[in-house]
C-alpha cells in the first residue's frame, strides 16, 4: 500500500481485517470492550503511520502485530488486578442471539475461544499466551509468529511446547470429550433451560455430567455462590432455584451463542440484562456451566439489571 494512502482510504482497505484483529484482541484480553479499543488503536497507528510516509508492504501483517503487541502490554498490566478479583473470573461474554446473525465483529471469533479455554489461558505468561492462541487458535505459522511478537523463531517454538505442556497440566488435555454439532448444542440447551425453568428434575438431571460444574462470577459486586459447586445433584438444585426466582420476578432467558457455545440471556422483566449463561456441551451432556453475572462485564451487551447486585454495606 502506498505510503501516501489517504486515511479514509486505508481503513476502508483494511476493513476486512477487523474480525479477526477482533478475535485475537478477545483471545488476549478477554475483554470486548478492550479488544474493540486495541483493534481501533492498531488502526489509528497504521493511519499515522501512512500520514508520515512509512512504506507499510503489508496492512495485514501490520495490524496483527500491532493488537498482538497491545494485547500483551494490556495482560501485563492488568495482571495484578486480575490476582485480585474476587471470585471466580470468566471472560466478558461474546453473545450472539440464536435467531439472527451477530455484530460483524464476531464473524471470525473462533468457537475455540470458549469461556473455558480462555480461563485456562489465564495460567499463561502473556508472551505464552500470545505464541499459543496465534499458533493453536489462528494457525500462524511459527516465522509469523516471530515477526508478530518479536521473538526468533526458535524460541517461539519453545514457548509454544511450554505453554502447551502447562496448558496440559491445568486440565487441557488431547482427549478431551468433543463438543455436540451446533444443531445439536442448540437443542440440548433449548431442552435444558426449559426443564430448569419448569422444574423437570428427572429431565435436567440426565442432561447433567456426573461432575458437572457450576461457575459464576459476580466480581464481589453480585450475590453468587463462593464456591463452584460440583456434581449432579447440588447443581441441579441451584439452577432451578435460580430460575424459578426469576419466574416470581418476572425475568426471561432467550436462546444465544456465548463464546461459540450453546446458552442463554437473562432479562429483567424491563429488558435490562441481567446474566449470561454458556453451556460446555459434550457427548451429549452439559459438562459445565458458567454464568456471567458481573454488571461489568455486562455492559456492552445493553442496559444493565441491578437485581442480583450485593446491597450496599450499611
Amino acid at each position: 500500500m502506498p505510503a501516501s494512502a489517504d486515511g479514509d482510504e486505508t481503513a476502508a482497505a483494511t476493513a476486512g481485517y477487523r474480525p479477526l484483529l477482533f478475535s485475537i484482541a478477545y483471545g488476549m484480553t478477554g475483554s470486548v470492550g478492550d479488544s474493540e479499543d486495541i483493534v481501533q488503536d492498531a488502526f489509528l497507528g497504521l493511519t499515522r503511520a501512512l500520514r508520515v510516509g512509512t512504506e507499510i508492504a503489508d496492512p495485514k501483517a501490520y495490524l496483527t502485530t500491532a493488537v498482538t503487541r497491545l494485547g500483551i502490554n494490556y495482560l501485563t498490566s492488568a495482571r495484578v488486578r486480575r490476582e485480585r478479583y474476587v471470585g471466580d473470573w470468566l471472560p466478558e461474554p461474546v453473545v450472539v442471539p440464536a435467531d439472527r446473525p451477530g455484530p460483524a465483529e464476531y464473524a471470525e471469533l473462533s468457537d475455540s475461544l470458549s469461556m473455558a479455554f480462555l480461563v485456562l489461558l489465564e495460567s499463561l505468561s502473556p508472551v505464552e499466551r500470545a505464541v499459543f492462541m496465534l499458533r493453536e487458535v489462528f494457525g500462524y505459522g511459527y516465522p509469523e509468529i516471530a515477526k508478530i511478537t518479536g521473538k526468533s523463531e526458535v524460541n517461539c517454538r519453545k514457548i509454544f511446547a511450554r505453554a502447551r505442556a502447562h496448558l496440559a497440566e491445568g486440565g487441557r488435555k488431547d482427549d478431551e470429550p468433543r463438543p455436540l454439532r451446533q444443531a445439536e448444542g442448540a437443542e440440548l440447551a433449548r431442552r435444558f433451560f426449559e426443564a430448569a425453568a419448569g422444574g423437570d428434575m428427572d429431565d435436567l438431571f440426565e442432561m447433567l455430567s456426573p461432575d458437572v460444574v457450576l461457575h459464576t462470577d459476580g466480581g464481589g459486586k453480585t450475590q453468587v455462590v463462593e464456591h463452584p459447586p460440583a456434581g449432579r445433584e447440588p447443581v441441579q438444585r441451584l439452577v432451578v432455584g435460580l430460575l424459578r426466582r426469576v419466574r416470581k420476578i418476572g425475568a426471561s432467558l432467550r436462546l444465544a451463542w456465548v463464546n461459540g457455545r450453546p446458552g442463554a440471556v437473562m432479562y429483567d422483566v424491563e429488558g435490562r440484562v441481567a446474566s449470561v449463561f454458556e453451556l460446555d456441551v459434550a457427548d451429549g451432556v452439559v459438562q459445565s456451566i458458567r454464568a456471567v453475572v458481573n454488571p461489568d462485564k455486562l455492559g456492552h451487551l445493553g442496559p444493565v439489571s441491578d437485581i442480583a447486585r450485593r446491597p450496599p454495606r450499611g
